[in-house]
């Protein structure tokens, strides 16, 4: 049995563009439907959405089949729910609240094995091992992980050209929600002042020659942040989407009826 090809990692280090869309249903036949539809990457997210263990390997195993490429948000970058997330099978995290350097190097450990790192070896348990029928899971698993870590603080864009210069950190991913309220607006990330942030954040990124992200539910402000370089965006929630089309169909029946969220939110 092959070890599995990172392609969403590889990507980015070609610098494709990679257009994805965020899941937070915690179910494994609506992920099922977005691969199907056809997003190069899909994020599970186990930050604010309900996901488990258990949800996040029904999620894996229905994507599987499909060419879109996972990537999970775990709730903290967390050493030992690392371990049991890359024994799941997971290649790529997508690690919140990102403040330093030091902090994102003890990610770049926590996912790779010793000596060069820290990741717990027990790949008899693991579906990442396909139960060790790789036979050199243990020797060729770190060149396959992919690390991307989220700035969203003003402490973290402080630190951003430090941050992005660790080696073994992919990608920075910015994130709007959080960052707009750092900055004052929350709630209000088209602001211009958040907006100059991204933008800036956006072009230290790509000199420090990592892959930047982002996630806009807003159609106009993700094709800006494909024009500006970023290499993978996410374009929709599927919370959202499902939401917004259940309110409007009631809404186009019912006078009155609630049309559901308005406003400017990432999400």
């Amino acid at each position: 049995m092959q070890m599995p090809v990172n392609t969403f990692k590889q990507a980015l280090s070609e610098q494709r563009q990679q257009l994805g869309m965020w899941l937070g249903l915690a179910n494994g036949y609506s992920a099922e439907l977005c691969a199907n539809a056809g997003f190069d990457w899909l994020l599970l997210d186990g930050e604010h959405a309900p996901n488990d263990l258990q949800t996040l390997l029904a999620q894996l195993q229905a994507i599987a089949p499909y060419g879109s490429q996972p990537v999970v948000r775990p709730p903290v970058g967390n050493t030992a729910l690392i371990k049991q997330y890359l024994d799941l099978g997971i290649q790529t995290l997508l690690v919140p609240m990102v403040d330093s350097a030091e902090q994102a190097a003890e990610l770049v450990r926590a996912m790779r094995y010793p000596p060069e790192g820290i990741r717990g070896v027990g790949s008899a348990l693991a579906r990442a091992s396909r139960w060790n029928g790789i036979p050199d899971y243990l020797d060729r698993a770190d060149e396959q992980m992919c690390l991307l870590v989220q700035v969203e603080t003003r402490e973290g864009l402080a630190n951003l050209d430090a941050i992005a210069a660790v080696e073994g950190v992919d990608g920075v991913f910015l994130g709007p929600a959080d960052l707009s309220a750092a900055l004052g607006h929350r709630g209000n990330p088209v602001h211009p002042e958040v907006q100059a942030a991204i933008e800036d954040a956006i072009a230290r990124i790509q000199q420090a020659g990592k892959a930047a992200g982002i996630l806009s539910a807003d159609e106009t402000l993700a094709k800006r942040y494909l024009e500006l370089g970023c290499t993978f965006v996410a374009v929709g929630v599927d919370t959202s989407l499902l939401m917004k089309a259940l309110t409007g169909l009631l809404g186009r029946f019912r006078e009155g009826a609630d049309r559901g969220p308005q406003g400017g939110s990432v999400y």
